[in-house]
């Protein structure tokens, strides 16, 4: 979930983008406020990620406040005017959006803050592998595929790098097959990240060629489909 708060002094366009945030599930509107003062003492009171904020404001715009905070939020600005844009994103707002804000202009903006604390959330996770006898904290996203041995996993990471690994590669399909991980193979589990290209018969992830097993066909099958929704037309 997103915590959010809405920070404005029109309460029309609090109404509206209360609408708004109730038709995401992933968001989670903990107050309103309007003013600056106000927003401040939310931001105190609550863990907030993400502020939709006003500029034009009583006693201090949106500009000058968030130029105050020393913990800054996500800040998505919300104004009737074109002329702060620039000094918004040097403020490195996520999004600048204008007034009157339609639901599609609200989502595009909001699913920047989505993929972004996606991306941060799965640059941050990691398993535990024993290796060489030590169990070794390896980032999710340093690791390009598994490829299985027995009760042993050669694990290929970014660089050129691996390590042998004391795990089996079933094991390690349970705990990462909802994290973008992909059985391709008996001794194959790949990061969907990084394909680059593929065909009926194999996948490719940057240098490293992977067969498709028949078994697991359907599964890389699923894959493709998910994938190809994905692509720019």
């Amino acid at each position: 979930m997103i915590n959010c708060i809405i920070v404005d002094d029109e309460p029309l366009a609090i109404q509206l983008l209360e609408s708004h945030i109730s038709k995401i599930e992933t968001l989670k509107l903990l107050g309103t406020a309007k003013s600056a003062i106000e927003a401040y003492q939310l931001l105190q009171e609550k863990s907030i990620d993400l502020m939709f904020l006003d500029i034009q404001m009583p006693d201090l715009n949106g500009i000058d406040f968030l130029k105050s905070l020393n913990k800054k939020p996500k800040t998505i600005f919300t104004t009737a005017y074109r002329e702060f844009a620039i000094e918004g994103f040097e403020l490195e707002a996520v999004d600048y959006i204008l007034k009157p804000i339609t639901f599609e202009r609200f989502f595009k903006s909001v699913d920047r803050v989505l993929r972004n604390v996606s991306t941060e959330k799965t640059a941050e996770e990691f398993i535990l592998l024993k290796s060489e006898g030590l169990q070794r904290k390896i980032l999710l996203n340093e690791i390009i595929y598994f490829e299985g041995n027995g009760n042993d996993v050669k694990v290929v990471l970014k660089g050129s790098l691996h390590i042998v690994a004391k795990n089996k590669i079933s094991e390690l399909n349970d705990v990462l097959s909802e994290k973008g991980f992909i059985r391709v193979h008996r001794s194959f589990l790949i990061n969907s990240r990084y394909v680059t290209a593929f065909n009926n018969d194999e996948v490719l992830l940057e240098k490293s060629s992977i067969p498709v097993g028949r078994s697991y066909k359907r599964e890389f099958d699923d894959f493709i489909i998910h994938f190809s929704k994905k692509r720019i037309n």
